[in-house]
């Protein structure tokens, strides 16, 4: 195992020095100074010898077999799989309303379309905080590119070699997410400029005839859907709430139904895999609140920013998480 001290300023070097007199298969990469994600990762690869390379972020928490979990769904998906993206989940939950809302969203949302993306041939985002890749595909694609989004491009690269990437569910680790809306921000803007970084680095992926090119194309909708929920349907619930139904009105309860059994379905699949994995779902009725009927709110607009910073060239900055 390598870690990886990215020029970071507590106590990582000296409590991995510790553990090594424990523990000798260890070893620590010591950077003096912060370089970003892609070349600490880089650092590593270079120093790996073994053909499979799992990553994991130092504030991320395994879950007993994990590792063995998502090394399994490797061996045992299609021979072309490459990559296998793990289950993040969300550790401090109960730390402010944001990580409630969060909970569900990686619980519900993200691990949702990993499903559906994994079941269409193509997961689009084998994450950095888990994930495990063959070690002579991350060579062919020249590892992690120095950008803010590495972990989407580069998957993105495994793609559009016409290689598969997984997904293992009940491969879980628990994270801990942006604990305040500045945090969250920051990270959002990230992600949503990762993406637009993908799309910058591999046009060509639009045109492969394979399942997940329509996942893809979704993908492209993204800023267009983020700009019209901006600019329309926030300003219509505002002007819903004085009276006004020029564009929100009574019938868009009708929706609220819908959403409800949607949530039920993507909950029932996610609470299936938790059983199994001997894991309770917590009571978090505030923050399902939050994320069912707020956390778009404030979400889409956020990445409207982190789109529009991209395709300005603002200058990047990795920021937390």
């Amino acid at each position: 195992m390598i870690v990886i001290d990215d020029g970071s300023k507590d106590a990582t070097a000296e409590i991995v020095t510790a553990a090594m007199a424990h523990y000798p298969w260890l070893k620590l990469i010591r950077l003096e100074k912060n370089g970003g994600k892609a070349k600490a990762l880089n650092q590593g690869f270079a120093q790996s010898h073994y053909h499979i390379i799992v990553t994991l972020d130092a504030d991320s928490y395994l879950f007993v077999d994990s590792l063995q979990r998502i090394v399994e769904r490797y061996f045992q998906d299609p021979a072309n799989t490459k990559a296998i993206s793990g289950a993040v989940l969300v550790r401090n939950s109960r730390e402010s309303w944001i990580t409630k809302a969060q909970e569900w969203d990686y619980f519900h949302g993200i691990a949702a379309i990993k499903r559906v993306q994994s079941l269409f041939q193509g997961t689009l985002v084998a994450q950095g905080a888990f994930s495990l890749y063959d070690r002579n595909t991350l060579i062919e694609v020249g590892g992690w590119p120095d950008c803010v989004g590495e972990d989407i491009v580069l998957t993105w690269a495994i793609l559009n070699r016409g290689y598969r990437v997984g997904h293992s569910e009940d491969a879980c680790i628990f994270t801990n997410v942006p604990a305040t809306l500045k945090q969250f921000s920051r990270q959002r803007q990230r992600w949503s400029r990762g993406m637009m970084e993908a799309f910058k680095k591999h046009p060509s992926i639009l045109l492969s005839p394979r399942l997940s090119t329509f996942f893809i194309y979704w993908n492209l909708l993204f800023p267009l859907l983020d700009f019209i929920f901006t600019i329309s349907f926030i300003p219509g619930i505002l002007l819903a709430l004085f009276g006004y139904y020029w564009i929100v009105g009574p019938m868009t309860l009708a929706l609220i139904p819908l959403a409800m059994a949607m949530n039920y379905i993507m909950f029932f699949i996610g609470k299936r895999m938790f059983d199994h994995r001997h894991l309770h779902v917590r009571a978090n009725f505030a923050g399902f609140l939050i994320y069912a009927f707020g956390y778009s709110l404030i979400l889409q607009p956020i990445c409207l920013v982190g789109y529009l910073s991209e395709m300005l060239n603002f200058k990047k900055n990795w920021g937390t998480k």
